[in-house]
């Protein structure tokens, strides 16, 4: 089924300070009672009049689920897409030409797909969304579109039939219940993340969802560049040298470690919010593999002892670096690598790829600080001249 024929939309639930859902899913039964007051809703504000299209001619798909923004807005429009799979090999809009209201919910809790099943990671939030849509032919669609995006921003507040529903249905106060359009959702969304200084990840996201064929880039708060290429967000690996460079010229010899970690901490709520959105993030030059960014220096020595792995910590960070080492009898250890893990779950499995790949000892030295050289311009482990920060 084409997407021309469709008009998106979501029921957004603002809920009450405190409140949560006994449930994200409704029972097949409470989907079809919720899809008649989303229909009636709708023919109140998009009625049909006799210049214009109106709800009550178009067939109206419900979704009977709530999800988090992250999980409504990815590329190709998931939910969407798998609601209107299912419509699709159903075949439950061919009827003698009447329009069809058809509801999908859950049975012991588990949607038609596990692709339609909230993510269970994600604790809901202020805000929880339905999706729905319009099912017509395209001048239909299209015209029903264009009134939803005229009518909801400014009027789409849902009926009080909908709401003392749904407040007696998932055991929550609302605060609003409203219709939005999916390009409503995104401006909503754009202005949350710019308000939380995350201009250049609604950037990324938006090139994902609605110009996947275009190039773009962006910056940080922190001055880490982005590029959008063939529907994949692109960076740099997070090297010491790089941010001194860009960032850190100005910052005295003691304060270099905390704005590193800074920048750091930016990467991986960058990484983990654009992965969340099912955006993939490939680091340029990266010599690991998803789950641990590596930049090789050397291969291990077999004439000195076996390699040592040093952890460099922030505080609240945890371990944010490891770098890879070789102690001489003369001189500063030799250096094979420094990795980042993103995550947890990056820091235990980086911990082996290490291990076989540079036949290191599998212990963890952890310095309890990002362990810089005497003069703050490298990461350094203990053996050289070296600063604690």
């Amino acid at each position: 089924m084409s997407e021309t024929l469709h008009s998106p939309g979501v029921l957004a639930l603002e809920l009450s300070a405190g409140s949560s859902p006994n449930s994200l899913t409704l029972s097949r039964d409470q989907a079809d009672e919720l899809a008649r007051h989303i229909a009636d809703d709708l023919a109140r504000l998009l009625p049909a009049t006799l210049n214009r299209a109106g709800a009550v001619q178009a067939d109206l798909l419900v979704l009977g689920a709530f999800y988090d923004h992250v999980q409504l807005l990815r590329p190709g429009w998931p939910l969407w897409a798998q609601l209107a799979e299912l419509v699709h090999h159903g075949q439950v809009l061919r009827d003698a030409g009447e329009r069809r209201i058809v509801a999908f919910g859950s049975f012991d809790g588990a949607m038609p797909s596990a692709a339609l099943q909230p993510e269970s990671g994600q604790a809901p939030g202020a805000m929880l969304l339905l999706p729905w849509m319009f099912s017509a032919d395209e001048a239909l669609a299209s015209a029903l579109g264009a009134r939803m995006e005229n009518v909801f921003m400014a009027s789409g507040e849902a009926g009080s039939h909908t709401a003392d529903f749904l407040m007696r249905t998932l055991g929550v106060q609302l605060e609003h219940a409203r219709y939005l359009t999916r390009h409503d959702l995104c401006a909503l969304t754009c202005a949350q993340m710019e308000h939380a200084g995350f201009s250049a990840l609604w950037q990324m996201l938006e090139f994902g969802l609605l110009y996947p064929q275009r190039d773009g880039e962006a910056e940080t708060s922190r001055g880490r560049k982005l590029y959008f290429r063939a529907g994949r967000v692109h960076c740099a690996l997070p090297l010491y040298a790089d941010w001194l460079a860009e960032q850190g010229q100005d910052a005295d010899a003691a304060e270099r470690a905390t704005g590193y970690a800074g920048w750091l901490f930016e990467l991986r709520q960058y990484t983990a919010l654009l992965r969340a959105h099912g955006l993939s993030v490939i680091f340029d030059g990266n010599d690991g593999d998803d789950a641990l960014l590596l930049q090789h220096l050397a291969d291990s020595d077999a004439a000195l002892p076996p390699p040592q792995l040093y952890a460099h910590e922030a505080r609240g960070l945890g371990i944010v670096a490891i770098s890879v080492a070789q102690a001489r009898q003369q001189g500063e250890p030799r250096l094979l690598a420094h990795a980042w893990p993103l995550d947890k779950a990056a820091l235990e499995s980086g911990v082996s790829l290490l291990v076989q790949r540079y036949g290191a000892v599998a212990a963890l030295n952890r310095l309890g600080r990002i362990g810089l050289d005497a003069t703050a311009e490298a990461l350094a482990v203990p053996g050289s001249a070296h600063s604690v920060h």
